[in-house]
């Protein structure tokens, strides 16, 4: 989640503003960057307890030491919720999840740097506040009601209206992690393709990354429960986006989605209004129940896009949504996955061929499979395994070609090996934490603390 907005911005009264402002994230090839984000679950050392706010070990306490390398305070209500430094933020999910949502990099090189540097910089503090941080899915031992709630006004709104639309909504908030990346478009035809590609082809990546096989101690019957809770949050604003793949598909398209998404809030001066299950068409139209006689501003729009949650989001850009949280190599992998598959024209193009034949049905299978089974759902008389490599050698190819070398001459494709190892071997990271459970740990999950920390 991002810092908290800032209300400016020219006021809307035409949809084709809307466009525009989706359209104006056109890039040419040499400007495309990578903007990776990961979440990961902050604990007390000594007994494994989410974080609370407050307090001499609490999340407050972490962000106001992390300034020390440099970052910039951003409050709410006199609460530090968020930090800056250039392009780059850490922002508070609603449990206290931690996430750097990291500086748009040109290459995995850099975004791998970055990523080390800040894992770097919250152990420092970890090990002063006797605190650590690890990256699983999903939290695998607390309950709900035993995690603290972040002092945000967006959440307290959400929170609220979760359960009103299903039934893993509050548990989509306060209990799970994702790692995430952003990457660029050239033009409405090249958003498009790659919109395609990278909907149909997520459950590939969430069977890769599947990492949260754990509920309050125990195994829970699935390989990312995670990716499952998306299935059970909010039908207005989540799942697998068939239009899409429709003929006339383009931003005007997403802009009518968007439209009848029900809104959360609007930000003015300084604090969240409620306006949830209101509508962004009678904000067009001044007649928004939260604001009578106002009409949005362009920063309205662009913090309503933030309350949608398919597998794949446009903004300016498009987010990559279908992975679980991991350790170390994992964040700086799926970046490598996407990058590989999407900025490299022959990549993209044998990533479509593979997919094009894909029906309504069988991305829909696959979104409904994939969380419970992973690499081993049968698909087109083969298992995502197989589709899985096959990926990873398309993604391998784009890196290559790419090639964006480090100071040792290295390209960029040795990022997938952890991947590759993941899909040749057929056991997914939830399946090793099981082994692990149901092995030397002897049935309790509290070794994952130590064992999976940063």
């Amino acid at each position: 989640m991002s810092a908290p907005p800032q209300t400016r911005g020219e006021p809307i009264t035409d949809r084709r503003q809307l466009a525009a402002y989706l359209e104006s994230g056109n890039k040419p090839a040499d400007q495309w960057r990578i903007g990776t984000e990961h979440e990961k679950f902050a604990y007390r050392v000594s007994d494994h307890r989410p974080l609370p706010y407050e307090g001499p070990d609490g999340i407050g306490e972490l962000l106001t030491r992390l300034q020390r390398f440099g970052w910039d305070p951003v409050e709410e209500k006199g609460n530090l919720i968020a930090l800056t430094q250039g392009m780059a933020n850490i922002t508070l999910e609603p449990g206290g999840q931690v996430e750097l949502s990291g500086a748009p990099l040109e290459t995995l090189h850099q975004t791998c740097a970055e990523v080390h540097r800040h894992l770097e910089q919250v152990k420092e503090i970890g090990g002063e506040l006797g605190i650590a941080m690890m990256g699983l899915g999903f939290q695998p031992k607390w309950r709900r009601d035993e995690i603290p709630w972040m002092p945000k006004g967006r959440y307290k709104i959400m929170g609220d209206y979760m359960p009103k639309r299903g039934n893993l909504g509050l548990d989509m908030m306060m209990r799970t992690c994702t790692v995430q990346v952003n990457l660029d478009f050239a033009s409405e035809a090249d958003m498009v393709k790659k919109f395609r590609v990278s909907l149909a082809l997520q459950p590939i990546a969430t069977a890769l990354f599947a990492n949260s096989p754990f509920t309050e101690g125990k195994p829970n019957g699935f390989q990312s429960f995670r990716s499952h809770i998306w299935t059970d949050t909010d039908p207005d604003r989540t799942g697998d986006l068939p239009f899409v793949f429709e003929d006339g598909f383009g931003f005007e398209r997403y802009v009518d989605y968007l439209l009848d998404v029900p809104m959360y809030f609007v930000y003015r001066d300084g604090a969240y209004i409620d306006a949830s299950g209101q509508s962004f068409h009678d904000f067009m139209q001044g007649r928004l129940p939260a604001l009578p006689g106002e009409v949005p501003l362009i920063t309205d729009w662009a913090d309503h896009m933030t309350t949608s949650f398919p597998e794949v989001r446009l903004k300016k850009y498009l987010e990559m949504r279908g992975a679980d949280g991991g350790p170390w190599r994992r964040l700086c992998a799926l970046p490598a996955l996407w990058v590989g598959l999407l900025y490299d024209s022959q990549a993209l193009d044998a990533a479509w061929d593979l997919v094009k034949g894909w029906t309504t049905e069988e991305r829909a299978h696959l979104r409904a499979e994939v969380p419970r089974h992973a690499l081993r759902t049968p698909f087109r008389g083969r298992t995502v395994r197989e589709v899985a490599l096959e990926v990873l050698e398309i993604a391998r190819g784009g890196l290559a070609r790419r090639a964006r070398n480090d100071n040792w001459g290295d390209d960029e494709a040795h990022f997938l090996n952890t991947l590759l190892d993941i899909a040749e071997s057929g056991q997914t990271p939830a399946d090793e934490l099981l082994a692990k459970f149901n092995g030397p740990w002897g049935g309790s999950v509290d070794p994952v603390f130590k064992e999976y920390a940063y």
